[in-house]
């Protein structure tokens, strides 16, 4: 199996962010600061290689890191 782009926490930052989660509800389930959950949305955009969360999660869906 391939290893995956993101670290456990990106991902896990991703899948509450298309569940319609907003920074603070994900900061909140997550237990971390809210400034810590956009380091973590704007660490895995740079790995990407995309600019914005939505082009992250496309990318991601076409990744099959993510699925809907």
């Amino acid at each position: 199996m391939s290893k995956s782009v993101l670290t456990k926490r990106e991902k896990e930052v991703f899948e509450l962010l298309i569940q319609n989660k907003t920074t603070m509800e994900i900061a909140l389930k997550l237990g971390i600061s809210e400034k810590t959950v956009r380091n973590h949305i704007s660490n895995a955009m740079q790995k990407l290689g995309v600019k914005g969360r939505s082009g992250a999660v496309v990318e991601l869906l076409k990744l099959g890191e993510l699925s809907l």
